[in-house]
């Protein structure tokens, strides 16, 4: 394939004007002090078409030349005994265990350490945050989601995939969770690989993929998109909420996302240190993304449905209250535009939840004592997974 020069092509488009001008991209700037412009767009574009070539080298030369379960086998020896340079272990694969095994200069555990204090101290606001700004929200950049489509994700449904996000999100931001062979190490290396195994069969399989508007499955821009999702997204949905946080927390936040991405083989080039640098790195990634088309619906009504599929929540009223909750909250954090594209059911009275929301927050966040926030936090955040991983052990989740 000859090479694409990317343009910023949606710029003019009313979703991207509208989202700056006026909707949460405003709110970012504001919240941020970012300044957008597309003085630096060259710099970044041509990560659309980039990919961790590491990565995808490790799954042809482990996963497509063994059994699945006995490839996975393997892996897993790796990162709990580590690689070296004598081992005799294919190129490739030392290769990614050198380099994530190497500490970079930039890595400061404190700051790793505020950022996962951040994540717990904020308990359920967190998966709010997660669910119902970060995910939701992400589904309304169209060419973003492509992998999701052609690799059926769909059919998987909405309780599994909310699970494995859970899964990987709680154990990557548990106090010493990315020391060397430590457990959120591994899903950040787990994922890195699941990604390779997901572009290699899309690129194999699929014939329709439209790698010129697209940009490679799972390229490193929409990675870098993806953890500011988690970085700067997350934070932001967290400050609506009434949830307040030090410069330290902050740092510490995007460090952490920082890393993590590294872990993953993001380059390091893409991975923002703060939210002023986040702001503009997103601002450039969204001019190439189109709004919501057909399939960001389905993938909505699949996220918004869940509730009324999980099991966790015994009677149906439970679940009916809890996915009015959800919708409350999506209309609350997203804009009204990017909630109408999507779909998003109209409810009553929808202000009224995240409303009191903020305002118990602001009391809290007074009155109760930081550790004992943090402790708490960790408990029920653990307490949500551990009912998520039960559920989905159920056969009509798997």
């Amino acid at each position: 394939m000859e090479k694409v020069i990317l343009q910023p092509r949606f710029k003019d488009s009313p979703h991207f004007k509208d989202f700056w001008a006026k909707g949460n991209g405003k709110q970012l700037v504001e919240f941020s002090g970012a300044e957008i412009s597309f003085k630096d767009f060259e710099k970044f574009s041509p990560y659309f078409y980039h990919v961790d070539e590491i990565g995808d080298q490790v799954v042809r030369d482990v996963y497509l030349t063994k059994k699945f379960h006995e490839a996975s086998k393997e892996i897993e020896r790796y990162i709990r005994n580590g690689v070296s340079e004598n081992d005799d272990v294919p190129e490739s694969v030392k290769e990614l265990f050198l380099q994530t095994q190497k500490i970079p200069d930039w890595l400061d555990y404190d700051l790793i350490k505020s950022g996962a204090e951040l994540c717990m101290r904020s308990n359920l606001d967190s998966l709010i945050s997660l669910r119902d700004y970060c995910l939701i929200g992400g589904y309304d950049y169209a060419y973003l989601n492509k992998p999701l489509i052609t690799t059926e994700a769909l059919k998987k449904g909405a309780v599994k995939r909310l699970s494995e996000t859970l899964d990987f999100w709680v154990n990557t931001t548990r106090y010493d969770a990315l020391n060397l062979h430590n457990k959120g190490y591994e899903f950040a290396i787990k994922t890195r690989l699941i990604h390779s195994y997901a572009r290699l069969s899309i690129k194999k399989n699929y014939k329709g993929w439209d790698m010129e508007n697209w940009g490679e499955p799972i390229n490193s821009w929409d990675m870098m998109a993806t953890y500011i999702g988690f970085s700067l997204v997350f934070m932001h949905s967290l400050h609506k909420l009434g949830n307040t946080f030090s410069d330290t927390e902050e740092k510490g936040l995007f460090h952490l996302w920082k890393y993590i991405g590294y872990l993953l083989g993001i380059p390091e080039k893409l991975l923002p240190n703060d939210k002023k640098q986040a702001t503009e790195y997103f601002y450039l990634w969204t001019s190439v993304q189109p709004s919501a088309d057909k399939d960001s619906v389905l993938l909505a009504h699949s996220l918004l449905n869940e509730s009324l599929e999980n099991p966790i929540l015994k009677y149906k009223f439970q679940r009916k209250n809890l996915r009015y909750l959800h919708i409350c909250c999506t209309w609350f954090l997203l804009d009204d535009e990017v909630c109408k594209r999507l779909k998003i059911p109209e409810v009553s009275y929808r202000k009224v939840f995240p409303r009191t929301k903020w305002i118990i927050n602001k009391i809290y966040d007074t009155v109760v004592n930081r550790q004992a926030r943090i402790n708490k936090g960790n408990k029920d955040q653990m307490k949500v997974l551990s009912d998520y991983l039960n559920t989905t052990q159920n056969s009509n989740f798997r």
